[in-house]
C-alpha cells in the first residue's frame, strides 16, 4: 500500500531526461557489442590507456550523480490515530541519504578542514569569564575528548580506509588476470589501477567525514564535501542534456547545408553566422532572465522548490544547447559537401534515390564519427559554461548546489582575513579532475573514429 510507505517517489524532470539517456547509451552499447564494425573503434578507443584510466574516473562521478537523480519525499510523523499520511515537501535524494552524516550536522559558520575549532573567534564562557576565543564545533571532532588526539585519531582512520583499499586491490587485482586473458588488448591494468585509486582516497574520506568536516564548512556551516558531491548531478545535467538539445538541430541544419547547398544552404549559414555574432555570455544572460520571469510569474507550476529549481536547470540546458549548435552544423556541413560529391551519392542520384534516403543511408552514417568526437568534447566545455554563468548569476537556480555557485558564494570569501580557501578549492579540483578525465577520453575516442588516424596518414 503507498500509504504505508517510509517516502514517496518523486521524480524531476532532469531526473527522466538523465535515466532516459543512460537507458539509450546502454542501448547503444548492446546494438554496438552486436555489429562488429561498430564495436572495432571503441575498441580502438579503450585499448588507450588514458582512456581506460579517464573512463574510470568519469565513471565514479556518474554514479554520484546518478545516487542524487534518485528523488524521494519523506513521510512526515503521523499527527493522529487513523489521519491519512503527509509527506514532507522537502525533496531528498538517495545521496542525501547515504550522506545523511553530513547533510544534518551543521555548524554556526566556517570551520577548516578537519578542525575541531571554529575558524573565527567568538565571545565564549570559560570560567566564568566572557573571553574570546576559537569555541570547539559542535560536530567536528566532538567524539574526541581531548583535542591532542586529532592527529593520531586523523591517522588510524586514514590507515583503516588503506588497509580496506588493500583488501579491494586484491579483489581488483583477481578481476584484471581474468578479464586480461578473455581481452588482451585491452590494458586492464591501468584501469584496475585507476580504481584502485579512486578506492583508496574515498575510503579514507568516508571515515574521516563520519566524525569530521574533511573540506571544512562554509559560512552558514554546511559541510563543503556535500556541496562539492551534490554538485556533481548539476554538471552531468549540464553537459549531457545540453548535448541531447544541440546534436537533432545541429546534425539536420548542417547536413541538409551540405546536401542541398543553395537557397537552403545559404538561410543556414545566414542563420548560425548571426548566432555567432551575438556574444554567448549575452545571448544566454537574455534568454534566462526572460524565463526567470515566467517562473516567477507562474509560481503556482510549482509544488516545491525542488521543482522551480530543477525547471530552471532544465530551461538552461535548452538554452545553451539552442545556442551551441553552430559548431557542430559548421563540421557536418563542410563533410555533407564532400559526400554528396561522391560516386556512390552521384549514382543513387542517377537511380531516383529520395534525399530523405540517402541523407538516413548514407550522408548520416558517414558523418557518425564527427558527431560522437563533437558529443564527446563539448562535455566539458558545458561543465565551464555553467560554472561561469552560475558565477555571474544566470546560471542554475540561487538554491541549487553546483560548481559555480560555489565558486560564487567563495568569491567574497577570498578576501576576508584569515582567508577562506577551502570552499574554492573544493569546487576547482572536483571541476578541474571532470573536465580533466572527460578530456582525456574525447582526445582518445577522436583517435578512435577518425579515419585519418586508423590510417596512419599525418596531414602536411
Amino acid at each position: 500500500m503507498p500509504s504505508s510507505l517510509p517516502f514517496v517517489p518523486f521524480p524531476l524532470y532532469t531526473d527522466a531526461l538523465l535515466w532516459l539517456l543512460v537507458a539509450v547509451v546502454a542501448f547503444y552499447a548492446w546494438y554496438c557489442g552486436r555489429r562488429p564494425h561498430l564495436a572495432a573503434p571503441w575498441r580502438r578507443v579503450f585499448q588507450s590507456k588514458a582512456a581506460l584510466v579517464s573512463a574510470v574516473v568519469v565513471a565514479g562521478y556518474v554514479l554520484v550523480g546518478l545516487a542524487d537523480s534518485l528523488h524521494y519525499r519523506p513521510r512526515l510523523p503521523a499527527s493522529g490515530a487513523g489521519g491519512a499520511p503527509a509527506y514532507s515537501v522537502e525533496v531528498l535524494s538517495v545521496l542525501d541519504l547515504a550522506l545523511s552524516h553530513l547533510r544534518e550536522r551543521r555548524e554556526r559558520t566556517y570551520s577548516a578542514p578537519l578542525a575541531t575549532r571554529a575558524y573565527a573567534m567568538e565571545q565564549v564562557q570559560i570560567d566564568g569569564k566572557t573571553v574570546r576565543a576559537f569555541p570547539r564545533l559542535r560536530y567536528g571532532g566532538a567524539h574526541l575528548e581531548d583535542e591532542t588526539e586529532l592527529a593520531r585519531d586523523v591517522a588510524a582512520r586514514i590507515g583503516l580506509g588503506l588497509l580496506l583499499a588493500g583488501f579491494a586491490a586484491v579483489l581488483i587485482g583477481f578481476a584484471v588476470r581474468r578479464l586480461r586473458r578473455r581481452n588482451p588488448e585491452v590494458p586492464w591494468q591501468a584501469g584496475g589501477t585507476a580504481l584502485l585509486a579512486l578506492l583508496a582516497l574515498a575510503l579514507p574520506v568516508a571515515l574521516l567525514a563520519q566524525h569530521y568536516h574533511v573540506l571544512g564548512t562554509d559560512k552558514v556551516g554546511q559541510d563543503v564535501l556535500y556541496q562539492a558531491l551534490k554538485s556533481i548531478r548539476v554538471s552531468l545535467v549540464i553537459g549531457t542534456l545540453t548535448t541531447l538539445v544541440l546534436l537533432p538541430v545541429g546534425i539536420a541544419l548542417g547536413i541538409m547545408a551540405g546536401y542541398f547547398k543553395g537557397w537552403v544552404d545559404d538561410v543556414i549559414q545566414y542563420v548560425y553566422t548571426t548566432l555567432n555574432s551575438i556574444p554567448g555570455v549575452l545571448l544566454i544572460a537574455a534568454a534566462v532572465l526572460m524565463m526567470q520571469v515566467v517562473i516567477d510569474r507562474n509560481a503556482d507550476w510549482f509544488p516545491t522548490a525542488a521543482q522551480r529549481a530543477d525547471f530552471r536547470l532544465l530551461i538552461l540546458c535548452a538554452i545553451l544547447g539552442l545556442t551551441s549548435w553552430t559548431g557542430l552544423a559548421r563540421l557536418l556541413r563542410g563533410e555533407a559537401l564532400k559526400l554528396s560529391q561522391l560516386e556512390y551519392i552521384q549514382a543513387a542520384h542517377a537511380f531516383g534515390v529520395r534525399d530523405a534516403r540517402i541523407l538516413s543511408r548514407h550522408i548520416l552514417p558517414n558523418v557518425a564519427h564527427i558527431v560522437i568526437i563533437a558529443t564527446v568534447m563539448d562535455f566539458s566545455g558545458f561543465v565551464l559554461a555553467e560554472a561561469v554563468l552560475s558565477y555571474v548569476g544566470v546560471g542554475v537556480d540561487p538554491a541549487t548546489t553546483s560548481f559555480g555557485t560555489m565558486i560564487n558564494g567563495a568569491r567574497l570569501e577570498m578576501g576576508r582575513e584569515p582567508i577562506v580557501w577551502w570552499s574554492l578549492a573544493a569546487a576547482f579540483v572536483f571541476m578541474f579532475v571532470l573536465v580533466l578525465a572527460a578530456n582525456l577520453f574525447a582526445d582518445a575516442v577522436r583517435d578512435g573514429f577518425d579515419p585519418r588516424v586508423r590510417m596512419g596518414f599525418v596531414p602536411a
